[in-house]
């Protein structure tokens, strides 16, 4: 339950930040692929956020966490930070940061599918079983050349990709609830985020993702971009939505699932002239219809 209801500027502070600093995110990776690996940029982004994060739940205090826990760790961050974030980091050097993020919002509707398939712990009504279609119909109308709705489709092996990124951080949401986690939100982010980021770089250095690139070649405003994921995304953005957890019910928090793609397909056509035709248009407002309908939705239990 939430606690104690804090000054209206600070709640509108922390929603404002959940919103916009996240939706930006996928601009600035876009940004930050176009010179950097994107495994490594990946890597540096979570492998330092993480770190930082981490010192600061030891500093205050956090219970480190346990074997069992680090194991549990470990997987749950192998299939968010390589497979969920390793893809949309990789899909992103083909695929435009605002259709990126739209894809990636279709997250809700495979946390779903696995409460029914996996968890049984819901049942598919008429009203879930439709808005699972019509997030499907969004992404086929932003891929499929055939519809004819104008624009061009987006590259099919990225939204792939994505599609598979969005299984994996569905398939890790649904583990955790079973799995001996860290019992501190905080610590628990950190170590997932550190761990996930080394990881990631052992995947970099395996994929040769070092070899040929220098460090010097790198512009000022694709160090910039990898500033702000690690600190506004990363920090900032974790250290809102946590304080909002704990302010807000989860009903309101979530609303950012459908505020961050509107924001990244905005910032995309705005800033990196990225396509905002009727394909891209009627695609997002599918799959946002979609997210709503499912995020909004009373569960049904079996």
């Amino acid at each position: 339950m939430p606690s104690a209801s804090a000054p209206r500027w600070q709640t509108l502070t922390a929603f404002a930040i959940i919103y916009f600093v996240w939706g930006s995110t996928f601009y600035a990776i876009r940004v930050g692929v176009h010179e950097v690996p994107p495994l490594l940029l990946a890597a540096a982004r979570f492998t330092v956020a993480g770190l930082l994060l981490f010192i600061w739940a030891v500093a205050h205090g956090e219970r480190l966490p346990r074997r069992r826990e680090w194991a549990a760790t470990a997987l749950v961050a192998l299939l968010i930070f390589v497979v969920d974030y390793g893809m949309l980091f990789w899909a992103e050097e083909r695929v435009p940061s605002g259709t990126a993020a739209v894809i990636l919002a279709t997250i809700p509707a495979f946390m779903a599918l696995a409460e029914i398939l996996l968890l049984r712990t819901e049942r598919l009504t008429l009203r879930l079983g439709s808005a699972l279609l019509v997030g499907l119909a969004g992404v086929v109308v932003l891929v499929d050349p055939r519809l004819g709705v104008g624009g061009a489709p987006v590259y099919l092996l990225g939204a792939a990709g994505l599609l598979v990124g969005a299984m994996s951080w569905s398939g890790a949401s649904v583990l955790s609830k079973r799995l001996p986690m860290p019992s501190s939100k905080v610590m628990s982010a950190a170590a997932q985020m550190l761990v996930g980021g080394l990881l990631l770089c052992i995947v970099a250095a395996a994929a040769g993702e070092e070899r040929g690139f220098r460090a010097g070649a790198v512009s000022a405003g694709a160090w910039l971009a990898l500033g702000y994921l690690i600190v506004a995304g990363s920090l900032v953005g974790f250290t809102a939505y946590t304080w909002l957890i704990h302010h807000e019910s989860p009903t309101k928090v979530g609303t950012y699932a459908y505020v961050n793609p509107v924001v990244a397909v905005v910032l995309g056509h705005l800033l990196g002239g990225e396509a905002l035709d009727l394909r891209t248009a009627t695609g997002t407002a599918l799959v946002l219809v979609s997210v709503i309908v499912i995020t909004t939705r009373r569960k049904s239990t079996t």
